[in-house]
């Protein structure tokens, strides 16, 4: 006999409509969707019923694993942190941030992502997780080491994302100095001849090595099926050659006209959700909303605060003219889901993953009531 729960009185957020009723998992998927009012089940008091959560972008493990500079937490440790803080966030699918390639001090040894992604891997079938853990591999272009780093990946079925990043200064996130200045020089402490030390030769390894290692780790991903990320576009020529290296995600483009082209390219263009909530880029590049206003703004992450993701949605729906609650919600569950090729999960309807999250909304904040994956309850 099958195994089957029943969710009662249900805000249920579809596709494009939200119906009031009752939902049926069996066996780890969704069965059959009813509206009206029901006695059977949990009942949901008016709650929303929304799909859990797919998180193509957040560096949130590392600040668990390494957090003061020179700190390194015990690996399962700072996993199951993570694990049970996004899971809590609604976040039911995660793809965790692993940086290739090391830039003098900034960044891990090569090995250190491998141990992490084996620990990561370990603690699922250890039954650790709450949330599907899934990798995305964050690759300096400019760092001479960045394929010795990936090298430690060849043939991992984790492996799902990949994007293509170039830090330098006067690249894309650091167009200006004044950006590139307050981000390494005023933080880090540098005199001004260290620091322009360190400016020449973060411009002479980009020039080196950016343009061949782009090129090298797009054929990779293509022979292997790995969905492909640019980072930071900041101009149209970015985007071209985004587009002959096979990209399908646009990481947090800097500038209009970049995210115009990227959305008109069929990328999925994807921001922070962080800048929704706050309204602007911490950064000082350009806002999520403007892009949201502009109807190209295809995907939100949480980059470095899990509950933003669920929070931005509801953001949006009420402050975007014409957004409904169902289109910001799709930045967060399909559009995600079907940018990476997850075609089971990400939506309520009959047959998929029963991923799900139980939401009300109080005083501007939503609270996650219940988390499930694939009907389990995870949180």
């Amino acid at each position: 006999m099958s195994a089957e729960t029943v969710f009662s009185n249900a805000r249920i957020v579809l596709e494009d409509s939200i119906v009031s009723g009752s939902l049926i998992i069996r066996d780890g998927h969704i069965a059959e969707i009813h509206e009206g009012s029901s006695q059977a089940g949990e009942d949901f008091d008016g709650d929303y019923l929304i799909a859990g959560l797919v998180e193509l972008h957040t560096d949130h493990l590392e600040s668990h694993y390494s957090p003061r500079p020179g700190v390194r937490w015990n690996k399962t440790s700072a996993i199951q942190a993570h694990d049970a803080q996004v899971a809590a966030s609604g976040i039911t699918t995660v793809f965790d941030c692993l940086r290739m390639g090391a830039d003098e001090d900034d960044g891990f040894k090569v090995g250190e992502m491998r141990d992490m992604a084996d620990a990561i891997q370990a603690a699922e079938k250890d039954d650790r997780l709450r949330a599907e853990h899934l990798l995305h591999l964050r690759c300096e272009v400019s760092a001479g080491d960045v394929l010795e780093h990936f090298a430690d990946f060849e043939n991992d079925p984790y492996v799902r994302l990949v994007s293509l990043m170039d830090h330098a200064p006067g690249q894309r996130q650091f167009q200006t100095m004044d950006q590139y200045t307050l981000y390494y020089k005023t933080k880090r402490g540098l005199s001004d001849e260290a620091f322009a030390h360190f400016v020449a030769r973060r411009l002479e390894a980009s020039a080196s090595n950016s343009a061949k290692h782009r090129d090298v780790l797009a054929r990779i991903c293509a022979a292997r099926s790995i969905t492909v990320a640019s980072h930071d576009d900041a101009t149209l020529e970015h985007v071209e050659e985004a587009k002959g290296h096979g990209v399908k995600l646009a990481e947090f483009p800097t500038s209009l006209d970049a995210a115009d082209a990227s959305h008109r390219a069929g990328m999925s263009v994807l921001m922070g959700a962080p800048n929704v909530v706050r309204g602007a880029s911490h950064s000082g590049n350009i806002a999520a909303k403007d892009l949201a206003e502009r109807g190209v703004l295809d995907v939100l992450s949480s980059d470095y605060v899990p509950l933003s993701l669920l929070h931005a949605p509801f953001v949006l729906a009420e402050e975007i003219d014409g957004m409904s609650l169902p289109q910001a919600l799709a930045m967060v569950t399909s559009t995600p889901a079907r940018t990476v090729g997850l075609a089971d999960r990400g939506r309520i309807a009959a047959g998929l993953r029963a991923d799900l999250v139980r939401v009300r909304r109080h005083d501007g904040v939503p609270v996650v009531r219940g988390v499930w994956r694939q009907g389990r309850r995870v949180a």
